[in-house]
Order: C-alpha cells, then sequence, then structure tokens
C-alpha cells in the first residue's frame, strides 16, 4: 500500500523528477519503502539508470506497507509498481500550471485492481483524478561505489548548464576530459568526425568554478548528452549541486544530488576503447572498435 500527499510546490519537483527519469527509460517504477518514496528507471541495455528517493518529510503525509500488511499472510515484499512512463509523463506536463494551481495532490495505489491513483484538488473545487495501470515488478538496483572513484567534481547547476547549451540538438554524447589544473567539456571524438554534424564545441571550466575539486587521474570519458540533461534540469528546479563521481573510459560515472529531503543518483556507462578483434561477429557489434559496456545491476 501506498499513499502520500504533495502541496504544488511539492508536484512541481515530484514531476521534474519524472520528467528527468523519462530520459532514460520507457518505464518507471515506483518503490516505497520506510526511506520514502524511489522512483527508478533504467534503459533496455542497462547503460543508464536513475533514481530519486523522496525522504517521508518531503510529503505533507507518507503512509507505506509491505504486502504482508496488507494481507495478512505468509510473504513479506514491498510493493514495486511499474508503469509506463507514456501514462504517467502528461500527468506532469504542465508543471508551472500545476504549481500555480494545484492546492493538494494525492498518490495512493489499489493493488486489488492494480493502479495507482493521482488525484489533483485544484483551485476553484476542480478535481482531477488519473488512474494509472502498473505492474508487479521488482525494479532492478545497480551496484556502484562511487566514492571509491578517483575524481569526484561538485558543481552549480547554471555553471554546467551554460556548458551544456553549446551542443546541438543532435548531439548524442559528450567527452569530458580533466587535469588538475581545469575540465573540458566537448563534443565527443567519434561525432565530431561526422560531415552531418561538423560542429564541435568545447567549453574549458577553471578548478574555482567548481563547489569541490578533486582530480585523482587525469581521464576522458564519453557518456550520453541525454541523461546529463535530465539531471541538470532536476538539479536547476531544487536548486541543488551535482557531484559527477568517475574514474577511466570503461567505467561507469554517477551523477548525484544530495538534499535534506531528497537524494537522486544517475549512474550511466562511459565509452572504452577495444582491442581489435580482426572480424568476429562480435567485433561487427560494435562501433568505431567502442562499445558501451553494461552497468552490473541486481535484481
Amino acid at each position: 500500500m501506498l499513499k502520500c500527499g504533495m502541496n504544488g510546490g511539492q508536484v512541481k519537483v515530484f514531476g521534474k523528477a519524472v520528467q528527468a527519469l523519462s530520459r532514460i527509460s520507457d518505464e518507471l517504477w515506483l518503490d516505497p519503502s520506510e526511506k520514502g518514496l524511489a522512483l527508478r528507471s533504467v534503459n533496455a541495455c542497462r547503460s543508464a539508470y536513475g533514481c530519486v528517493l523522496f525522504s517521508p518529510l518531503f510529503f505533507q503525509h507518507y503512509q507505506w506497507s509491505t504486502s504482508a500488511e496488507m494481507n495478512d499472510n505468509d510473504t513479506i515484499s514491498n510493493l514495486n509498481c511499474k508503469l509506463g512512463i507514456k501514462s504517467i509523463l502528461p500527468i506532469f506536463r504542465c508543471l508551472s500550471s500545476l504549481e500555480r494551481n494545484v492546492e493538494n495532490c494525492k498518490i495512493f495505489t489499489r493493488s486489488d485492481k492494480s493502479k495507482v491513483i493521482f488525484q489533483f484538488f485544484c483551485r476553484h473545487g476542480i478535481k482531477r483524478t488519473h488512474n494509472v495501470c502498473f505492474q508487479e515488478s521488482q525494479p532492478l538496483q545497480v551496484i556502484f561505489e562511487k566514492n571509491m572513484c578517483s575524481n569526484m567534481l561538485m558543481i552549480q547547476p547554471r555553471v554546467l548548464a551554460e556548458a551544456v547549451v553549446l551542443f546541438t540538438s543532435n548531439q548524442e554524447e559528450v567527452t569530458l576530459a580533466v587535469t588538475p589544473q581545469n575540465v573540458c567539456i566537448k563534443s565527443s571524438n567519434e561525432e565530431s568526425m561526422d560531415l552531418t554534424n561538423s560542429v564541435y564545441s568545447e567549453m574549458f571550466v577553471g578548478p574555482d568554478e567548481f563547489d569541490f575539486f578533486q582530480i585523482g587521474v587525469d581521464t576522458e570519458i564519453t557518456f550520453c548528452l541525454k541523461e546529463l540533461k535530465g539531471m541538470l534540469t532536476f538539479s536547476e528546479a531544487i536548486r541543488a549541486p551535482i557531484s559527477i563521481h568517475f574514474d577511466i573510459p570503461g567505467k561507469p560515472m554517477a551523477l548525484s544530488i544530495d538534499d535534506m529531503l531528497l537524494e537522486a543518483h544517475f549512474i550511466l556507462a562511459t565509452l572504452a576503447d577495444e582491442p581489435s578483434r580482426g572480424s568476429s561477429p562480435q567485433s561487427l557489434c560494435l562501433s568505431q572498435k567502442r562499445k558501451r559496456r553494461q552497468l552490473r545491476s541486481k535484481t
């Protein structure tokens, strides 16, 4: 069982989280627990994972229970709701309007009918109800110790936004190059060789622009821009800095936000150079002899 309530401002933050996770996958998990309500998403090839955990203190009220408490049987498991992102995303499309007009929002589950209900109590006595069907499914959780990474950056979203705005709309990947002297965010080398996308952009940022700057190893990592934009938009909405943990190419990187009322983690695979393997079938599946390694995960 899940029951929680929010005001208009909280609805806007919740909706921003849904929008950010929609950049990862077409599926979204609601995972309630004693720690709060987690929204999780992982893409089909398991190269990107996102989780936003809302503390119980984030909500006006928060209540949850396991299946054992609900059904008085011998099984103990959390309620895991897998939703289609196309079903839930339109509910939170016009966030500015929701923030202005919504006085109270209730989210609760009807496990007997496999539905999540979103109710909006708006100004002028208007009540909107959305019934979204869900599937019982355990979400994947990525195993990644970000504190073991050699490099860690913390930056305000407005600074990072100035770099991201440089890239064209069809840019799929970006490269982050770091040394103890500066950080460079630039178009990936692979895409810059494509004549249909001949614009090459880069931006250098000095250590003084970061809230925290620790470079243990010089490196260049390449990753998808879409997920970075999602985290950046969410970070700007709650005005919280983004922490970036990473190592060498081929190892995952983590984008994180830690706030008093919520935390967000995006784990992204990075590109790794692969040794030449001739004309084996496996090498034909790689682009420019490179592949994005899957993230280790558990169910």
